[in-house]
């Protein structure tokens, strides 16, 4: 009988935190014209000769400060621990394989495994919780670009998104509980950030993203797609499983990259506010990732940090990312081979 085939995909990290495997990562992570979305004469021109120079040495100093000698980087031991523990929930009758978007392990590698095992069907997940055309959509299309030149086409279906998954939620949820949320005075939701013009491009009636106040307060039909409202619905869907009021949280965006307008609130900025507030103890959550990383670990934990107890503050405190949780794992499988 043939064996069901199952493609698990993160957005990557580099192969070590030399500079030099630093600056490979940004280029490819970057020359991708769904991350930096203008003219690709100017696309190349920023990238090549501004971004990825500057960029590559200091982002290589901040993956030392996170790289484990034995596992490497936080990202890519946990994506690693996913495959694997999905693969022994799902039997022999699947096979499971990781990839990375950028860099290693590739998705035209891990598409050649399950091509070779001669699998009936072909499900990609990507680890994305809330759709961006710069993360799942870019996945999406990478593997569509690479399965089109194969003679024989298997049963491929996608994962749109999963940003409001049960278990999902339950599990960051559980994560927090660890932290005993009720001796903090703010909880911060802190997704990776956008520029706003994508956000445009995905609202297909072209009148309602970023136009409409409160436009993200609820998820429906004219913006289910949306990166800005799914996270929105996420936090609030984490928030009541914590019985946490409104007035209690926030939601922002990190990790803003150029001078364009990006998706707002900024988290530097809704931490400084925090700081003036007098609130002294911030719980962070950062559900646009499915296992911690830069951006969770060192973006989070160091620099927010930092810069909060400079403006007063105690201390700010990670919620721990997906990992290797077993209710987790749990929604992976579910998401795979649902309950009948």
């Amino acid at each position: 009988m043939a064996k069901k085939g199952v493609l698990l995909v993160n957005l990557g990290t580099p192969d070590s935190p030399s500079t030099a495997d630093v600056r490979k990562y940004l280029d490819e992570f970057l020359m991708d014209p769904r991350v930096i979305d203008v003219n690709p004469v100017l696309r190349t021109f920023l990238v090549k000769t501004i971004i990825v120079p500057f960029r590559a040495p200091k982002s290589a100093k901040l993956y030392r400060a996170i790289w484990d000698e034995k596992t490497g980087s936080p990202l890519k031991h946990y994506s690693i621990l996913q495959q694997q523990l999905l693969q022994q929930r799902l039997g022999d009758g699947y096979i499971v394989e990781l990839a990375m978007r950028y860099q290693n392990p590739s998705i035209e590698s891990a598409l050649q495994k399950l091509k070779e095992a001669l699998v009936s069907d072909i499900q990609v997940i990507a680890l994305f919780p809330q759709y961006a055309s710069a993360s799942t959509g870019s996945v999406h299309e990478k593997v569509m670009r690479i399965v089109k030149e194969w003679q024989t086409v298997p049963n491929i279906t996608f994962s749109n998104s999963f940003h409001d998954n049960e278990l999902m939620i339950e599990t960051f949820a559980d994560n927090a509980a660890k932290h005993r949320p009720e001796t903090y005075d703010h909880v911060l939701f802190s997704f990776h950030g956008l520029p706003q013009r994508q956000l445009k491009k995905c609202d297909h009636t072209g009148s309602y993203c970023l136009q409409t106040s409160g436009c993200c307060d609820t998820l429906n039909d004219t913006n289910k797609f949306c990166y800005s409202a799914q996270s929105y619905d996420t936090a609030r869907l984490i928030a009541e499983k914590m019985n946490l009021p409104k007035n209690k949280y926030t939601v922002c965006f990190q990790s803003r990259l150029g001078s364009d307008p990006w998706v707002q609130p900024y988290t530097s900025e809704v931490i400084k506010q925090m700081a003036e507030q007098g609130h002294k103890r911030l719980l962070v959550f950062c559900p646009a990732f499915v296992a911690d990383c830069l951006e969770t670990v060192y973006e989070v934990t160091t620099e927010y940090g930092d810069e909060f107890k400079a403006l007063g503050g105690e201390h700010v405190q990670l919620v721990e990312s997906l990992n290797a949780e077993p209710k987790w794992i749990d929604a992976l499988e579910k998401m795979v081979s649902p309950a009948p």
